[in-house]
């Protein structure tokens, strides 16, 4: 049965890289980092296999950030719909560097994009969570048990 799935991955921004942004961007600032990482444990204790990621990347690339409509909140919310009132950034590309999934992400001029900048702009560590509908098995690995993320499963 599917279920929502959610992920946390931290997200490293240097307070120069924010000056840095917000200069050559017009005042918008914009970061980069890995949003998704395929083959590895994460910190959920879940794997992402190589071709299911690939498939929901290309797809969501397609049909959410080519619309601009990859929008994400501030929180982590439990739902898989985003709540626009919380909207605090949107994904303008996503592309592979061997299996992590690497993101240019623009911080919008939104009550809570504002929040988001300000809280980078202060060095507070933050990370960027995927959402996404599907199942889960343990499957057994070398070094022990894993909770694989299964064909099923939708960004």
């Amino acid at each position: 049965m599917k279920k929502l799935i959610v992920d946390y991955l931290p997200f490293e921004i240097k307070p120069e890289q924010i000056s840095e942004s917000i200069n050559e961007n017009n005042g918008k600032l914009i970061v980069r980092g890995v949003l998704q990482r395929a083959e590895a444990k994460n910190q959920n204790g879940r794997v992402y296999p190589r071709e299911i990621l690939h498939r929901e990347a290309k797809k969501y690339t397609k049909e959410f950030i080519k619309e601009r409509r990859a929008m994400g909140e501030l929180d982590h919310p439990e739902s898989s719909v985003v709540n626009l009132q919380n909207v605090s950034h949107n994904i303008k590309e996503m592309h592979w560097e061997g299996d992590n999934l690497l993101g240019t992400v623009e911080v919008l001029s939104t009550p809570s994009g504002n929040i988001l900048k300000e809280l980078f702009k202060s060095g507070i560590k933050l990370g960027i969570s995927s959402r996404g509908m599907g199942s889960v098995e343990t499957v057994n690995e070398d070094d022990g048990q894993v909770t694989q993320v299964q064909p099923d499963f939708e960004l």
